[in-house]
């Protein structure tokens, strides 16, 4: 593949992203869903693509014609694939960075709450998941034990995670996982738009929502997704001068410094590892999980040294949701659907038990483990638990837009504990692993316990506060 295909194959991405958000500008439902546009510019693409397009003119233009592709050639596939693998380094080497990492007393006072609730819905997805698996997938459909943490992956994870793990899922011996946690990403994005702003709509006309009216009031500008002109705001501060390098370009070379710790990180104990025990667990583990932790050094150091604060986290955020939106993209155009239709009923079942027990947790757990704004602080948290944390961040911003609860803080304090293990973290990467190293058993009761664990202390302690 020459330079000039990667070149084009890049810039016809670009293109997708900008006719996403024309048809999110101009199509109100998409604006009431307020879906990214990234996730309309990926399904486009998946619909012009050789797996919907193509196959519908390969009949009648042949399977050597320009059109048994659809609009996007084997060389633009070839470079979008391993787009999303990619890019998920970045978006986890800049989780920490340019933040300042608040004691643990303050972490627990605020977030506490929220981190028991989000951490029940995360464990519980573990547990249904493989109690699926093992009563009704592994036996019936022949599919692999660790096909049940694809729940957590796909829902809390996101594409992102599924597309870090596609490296692992070969090596596990089941490579579809990849397509249908992608699948299930995608299904948690949708259902967690959906559902949730059914929820808020549903607190509002019940008085359980105790900051905003009815979302209905929302600016023609805000549905479009465009800020409106009293509300624009610098996207970043210029730290460094310009003459001296670009403020971009720091920025950009300290999230690559930080990947390339996590990077050292994964290598050491890979080698320390098979030179100790002998073992090989260590090389099914993506890298994503320790870009993060290496994002963290480089921040506690950055912290120590820099007295000057060039790091500066708006810049850092812009440089992370580019990486969001090209990965979504990416992933979604790129989905086998021969896979999902392979694995239909599975995939079904995966995705029914998934949003069954997040909405019993939205529903039933939030009120009872939260107790003040409980409704704003758990839609954040079961907005992440379907579909990664920018829904969970978008369904808070509907729910409270004038930060006014304490849902923001709380959810930013207990993504320093839940990120580095779960939806996307630690947890997350090794699930698949272990399950396949030691069986789903060992697992399912382990999660199990954790599940009790975050239960216990949000309706146990953190409930009783309310009285």
């Amino acid at each position: 593949m020459t330079p000039n295909q990667i070149g084009f194959a890049l810039l016809y991405l670009g293109l997708f992203l900008l006719i996403g958000k024309w048809i999110r500008v101009r199509v109100k439902w998409m604006q009431n869903l307020f879906l990214p546009s990234s996730v309309i510019g990926g399904f486009l693409a998946l619909i012009l693509g050789p797996q919907v397009l193509g196959k519908i003119l390969t009949p009648i233009a042949g399977e050597n014609s320009f059109w048994a592709t659809g609009l996007l050639t084997p060389e633009v596939m070839d470079v979008w694939s391993p787009l999303a693998g990619l890019m998920i380094n970045v978006v986890f080497a800049t989780l920490f960075l340019g933040t300042v990492l608040p004691n643990l007393k303050k972490v627990w006072h605020i977030g506490g709450p929220q981190l028991a609730f989000g951490w029940t819905l995360g464990w519980g997805q573990y547990v249904f998941g493989l109690l699926l698996a093992i009563l009704i997938l592994v036996p019936f459909y022949d599919m692999p034990p660790f096909i049940g943490t694809l729940i957590e992956m796909g829902f809390e994870g996101g594409h992102g995670t599924a597309a870090g793990l596609q490296g692992t899922f070969e090596e596990l011996g089941f490579a579809e996982a990849y397509d249908l946690t992608i699948g299930l990403a995608t299904v948690g994005i949708l259902s967690g738009v959906i559902i949730g702003i059914a929820a808020i709509n549903w607190a509002v006309r019940k008085n359980k929502a105790k900051v905003i009216g009815d979302i209905k009031e929302s600016s023609e500008l805000k549905k479009a997704g465009i800020m409106e002109f009293e509300n624009r705001e610098a996207a970043a501060k210029m730290t460094v001068r310009p003459e001296s390098i670009e403020p971009l370009s720091l920025h950009f070379a300290m999230i690559g410094v930080a990947i390339l710790v996590g990077y050292g990180i994964l290598q050491g104990i890979t080698w320390l590892e098979r030179t100790i025990i002998g073992s090989e667990f260590m090389t099914y583990v993506p890298l994503f999980p320790l870009a993060m932790i290496g994002g963290i050094i480089v921040q506690l150091i950055a912290t120590k040294f820099d007295k000057t604060e060039i790091l500066d986290r708006q810049m850092v955020m812009r440089i992370q949701g580019f990486a969001l939106d090209v990965l979504i993209l990416a992933a979604i155009a790129t989905v086998s659907l021969d896979v999902i239709g392979q694995y239909l009923v599975p995939f079904l079942l995966l995705s029914l038990v998934g949003i069954a027990w997040n909405v019993f947790g939205l529903f039933f757990l939030g009120p009872r483990m939260i107790p003040t704004y409980w409704f704003e602080r758990s839609i954040g948290d079961f907005g992440q638990s379907m579909g990664i944390t920018a829904t969970g961040l978008l369904l808070m911003r509907v729910a409270d837009p004038d930060m006014k609860s304490p849902a923001y803080e709380g959810f930013g304090y207990k993504q320093l504990v839940f990120e580095p293990f779960l939806g996307g973290g630690l947890v997350t990467a090794l699930s698949a692993p272990l399950v396949f190293q030691f069986g789903p058993i060992p697992f399912l009761i382990f999660a199990a316990v954790m599940l009790a664990i975050g239960l216990v202390v949000g309706l146990v302690y953190f409930g009783r506060m309310k009285s």
